[in-house]
């Protein structure tokens, strides 16, 4: 347990490195590099800005769109696209781009996708950003992606949802993504006469690739485009047929934590739970398998989990330092899980979880961002570091810098949850596939206790300097928080249903009460 509270000396050496360079031998003080007391908001702000400014920046020149990688200065990437666009509707609404240049980058990018390579409707994992020709990520997958379609997608209905003004310009721009989703035939992928919908197609080799959009993994989304289409919507029964597999509605307990769902025995990479989460908002998902926001958080807890208690020692991983997920390492590009572990960080996982455990990530993203100065760069943290190996990235990565963005935002003002959900189309495809509002009974439905501790950890919401806990209780009654003598220091009352209740005061352990007519539930809080 001691290694999880300190931090390794062959990290700092790392991170305090003179440059950024691959299998680096560093010798430098680690104490040069290290500050202190700078406010979470200050960090959030500039690791959200900085990171936020790859997909402004950063962008192609001529299209507009996301590079697959920061080195890479042709190819560029449809869904790390889809995550930039929804990234350049959180930055209009925080003011660090004008509205007007918002909408002629995106109107530049919808020309560009307009004019692509489209296979069924369905453009390819890359394309070349002068020519619009696609890239082939691999000997047979040289045509249409429908995962990665519905990544970009997703964007561009995040950003038709939120530019709507009466001007010709923002109504241009939603007409021509209107049109853009409209043209992707979803159903075609779904024609092999199997009733499978498949994730690739291309014209050389037809459906070689043969790789059913089966879960538990990153492409909800997919399905619920898919259904939501206006033009060539698929069956749910092709959901019910592809998509939910024998790891649905069969509780497994990984480090402690149970879920209802998962595949290949355990519950996968971290993106996972990131990129289908852009847009939809698991606050307010629940089908007969599971509640997707206890699938989510604890998803979160069981990586955390493993970092902090499960990987050899010599990892380095500590409460500051966790996180596994697909990105770049010392050996490649791989996607980095319990499973399948080397010892490589990826910065994402952890900071792209913020929605769902704010405290843990705060850990992480602070920690880096105090010893930051080889980690760090103009376009916010490397992709991936190594302690153990004693390597460290050079490269920014599109799809895996655009989520954090997106979360970030999603924690601190639901933006692009909110903008999302409410579109009528996507209400009833929901509805179609089987999910409703989750029902809730009186309790702390959004909290998840850490599994060694048994208690919720809070940090105050950075832009609102509060303590926030959602509660739900089925009659009036009240919250209140209480030290351990039973003192009462915070009271809210409270009306039947859910509630934000928000207090502050001084750090320490405290139980929460909930308290009503037949109901006194607890839940043993750490205010940090």
């Amino acid at each position: 347990m001691k290694r999880l509270l300190v931090v390794t000396y062959s990290l700092l050496l790392l991170w305090t490195a003179g440059g950024c360079k691959k299998e680096q031998k560093v010798t430098e003080s680690p104490q040069d590099s290290v500050t202190t007391s700078i406010p979470d908001l200050t960090i959030l702000n500039d690791v959200q800005k900085a990171t936020f400014g790859y997909f402004w920046d950063g962008a192609h020149a001529s299209s507009g769109m996301a590079l697959e990688r920061s080195s890479n200065g042709e190819i560029v990437t449809t869904g790390g696209t889809g995550f930039g666009i929804a990234g350049i509707v959180a930055a209009t609404s925080r003011g660090w781009i004008s509205r007007t240049d918002a909408v002629n980058r995106l109107r530049t990018i919808c020309y560009f996708l307009q004019d692509a390579n489209r296979f069924h409707g369905a453009w390819p994992h890359w394309l070349n950003g002068t020519t619009g020709k696609v890239v082939p990520f691999s000997t047979y997958d040289n045509g249409g992606d429908l995962v990665e379609t519905a990544f970009l997608v997703n964007g561009l209905l995040i950003a038709r949802a939120y530019f709507t003004g009466t001007d010709t310009a923002e109504t241009n721009l939603r007409n021509k993504i209107t049109t853009l989703y409209e043209g992707v035939e979803w159903d075609w992928y779904a024609s092999k006469g199997d009733n499978k919908l498949y994730w690739h197609w291309s014209p050389d080799y037809n459906w070689t690739v043969n790789l059913p959009i089966s879960g538990w993994n990153e492409a909800l989304i997919t399905y619920v485009l898919a259904v939501a289409s206006p033009t060539h919507p698929i069956d749910v029964s092709v959901y019910k047929n592809t998509w939910i597999t024998s790891g649905f509605g069969v509780q497994n307990n990984y480090q402690g934590y149970t879920v209802s769902i998962s595949s290949n025995n355990y519950i996968g990479p971290l993106f996972f739970s990131h990129y289908s989460f852009i847009g939809l908002d698991p606050r307010q998902l629940e089908d007969n398998y599971t509640n997707y926001w206890q699938q989510v958080v604890k998803h979160v807890l069981i990586n955390r989990s493993y970092c902090l208690y499960g990987a050899p020692s010599n990892y380095g991983y500590n409460a500051s330092l966790w996180g596994l997920t697909a990105s770049d390492g010392p050996d490649g590009y791989n996607a980095f899980q319990p499973t399948s572990d080397n010892g490589t960080i990826a910065p994402t996982a952890a900071l792209s979880s913020i929605a769902y455990t704010p405290y843990y990530s705060l850990q992480v993203m602070r920690y880096l961002y105090e010893n930051k100065k080889t980690l760090y760069g103009k376009y916010g943290f490397y992709d991936a570091l190594n302690v153990s190996r004693n390597w460290m990235d050079n490269d920014y990565l599109a799809i895996d810098q655009g989520p954090i963005v997106a979360m970030i935002e999603n924690y601190r003002s639901g933006l692009l949850w909110n903008l999302f959900m409410n579109i009528a189309a996507i209400k009833t495809a929901l509805t179609q596939l089987g999910f409703h509002t989750p029902v809730h009974s009186t309790g702390f439905y959004l909290s998840v206790p850490e599994v060694e501790n048994k208690v919720v950890d809070l940090v105050k919401h950075p832009d609102a300097d509060t303590y926030q806990l959602d509660v739900y209780i089925n009659t009036t009654g009240t919250f209140t928080l209480e030290k351990a003598d039973g003192t009462v220091v915070s009271t809210t009352s409270l009306n039947a249903g859910s509630t934000k209740v928000t207090f502050n005061t001084s750090a320490g352990k405290y139980t929460a009460r909930l308290k009503g007519s037949s109901d006194n539930i607890t839940q043993v809080v750490q205010l940090h």
